[in-house]
């Protein structure tokens, strides 16, 4: 049985999620000892405990010491067969934290799946909905991976409710490497500004100026969207489509943040991100390793900052894989050798024009 050391590093939820799904893809037993030691809540969390319940049930996995605040979780995965799911987090808890913790697996289960997760879409300290639709499945869709997802409902904090639908078909050949170090033409810029319908509606066009003023003349495609939500909330997030990689900046309103400022946080992260020489932003250069590391070959990206989160990732995922994992973290390069794992999806399981 692998044992991960939860403190380590960053030593947040993201070393239990990643652990979650290796061991599910790869059929491991796991021992995670000391999770979030370092928070001034240590243990599981009503989001973290979404996201074991989310993997145990992607694998049939037998699991011991899923209660709020365990500090110590083994897991025990058994086979990963697809199907329909629905998960709750029963909180204003991330919707698409869940989310990334279930896409592995079930992309390697022997049937397409079908899963509805219940939570937080736009909430602090995780990545919007439109982060998860418009810049990270649009990544590994360049893998290989065949995911979709739609928004039903959006969900804010404090009473979330939001509710996101994934349609994950299973791989029928190896996830494939990317050379993403030079970056290339910028293909697209898009900023989408969501206001819960409650909420006065010249709040979509300010967060827009906001952004608008820090990007100057950089072409901006706008979304703007004033759905319903259990609780009143705004958010403007900017995605950047390049040639060889991709950028999303995102910025939450708040009582007594003027819209202005939201946009204008998320056009100067975009407009910091487009004078670099980075192809992927911080957070996408963290979530992309599993995926590299599953791969067949070798992955190199650049990210716009080395974190203690990619860091802390590239430790979990070598804890589990006999693969290189390299950070040049004077150019910002990860470099990734991926073990080239088969994939369990047939030809048969393909429901025609999946995407």
């Amino acid at each position: 049985m692998l044992e991960i050391d939860g403190s380590y590093g960053e030593g947040g939820g993201q070393v239990l999620r990643t652990s979650l799904s290796l061991a599910a893809v790869l059929g491991r037993e796991l021992q995670l000892v000391d999770i979030r030691a370092n928070r001034a809540k240590p243990g599981l969390a009503a989001q973290h405990l979404a996201c074991v319940r989310a993997a145990a049930e992607t694998c049939g996995a037998q699991v011991r010491g899923r209660k709020l605040g365990a500090t110590e979780l083994t897991f025990r995965p058994g086979e990963i067969a697809g199907g329909s799911f629905r998960w709750n987090v029963g909180t204003a808890g991330s919707v698409c934290l869940v989310a990334q913790t279930v896409v592995p697996p079930l992309l390697f289960a022997r049937r397409p799946s079908f899963v509805q997760i219940t939570g937080g879409t736009n909430v602090p300290w995780s990545p919007a909905f439109e982060y998860l639709d418009r810049v990270f499945l649009p990544a590994i869709r360049s893998m290989g991976a065949r995911v979709r997802a739609t928004r039903l409902q959006p969900g804010f904090y404090p009473k979330g409710g939001g509710r996101i639908h994934l349609e994950i078909e299973p791989l029928i050949r190896p996830l494939q490497a990317l050379d993403w170090r030079s970056r290339g033409q910028l293909r697209g810029l898009e900023a989408v500004s969501l206001v819960e319908e409650r909420l006065p509606k010249h709040i979509v066009n300010r967060q827009l100026a906001g952004a608008q003023a820090e990007l100057g003349s950089a072409g901006l495609r706008v979304t703007r969207d004033r759905p319903e939500s259990l609780s009143a909330g705004t958010m403007l997030m900017i995605a950047a489509t390049l040639e060889r990689g991709a950028g999303g900046f995102t910025a939450l309103g708040e009582k007594g943040k003027p819209a202005e400022r939201v946009g204008a946080e998320a056009g100067r992260a975009t407009a910091s991100f487009l004078a670099s020489s980075a192809s992927v932003d911080a957070h996408l250069a963290d979530q992309l390793a599993l995926y590299a590391a599953l791969a067949l070959g070798r992955t190199l990206y650049v990210t716009e900052r080395a974190t203690e989160h990619l860091t802390t990732n590239l430790w979990v995922i070598s804890s589990f894989l006999e693969s290189e994992l390299g950070l040049d973290e004077a150019t910002g390069t990860v470099s990734i050798d991926g073990v080239g794992l088969p994939a369990t999806g047939v030809e048969e399981a393909r429901g025609g024009d999946f995407l």
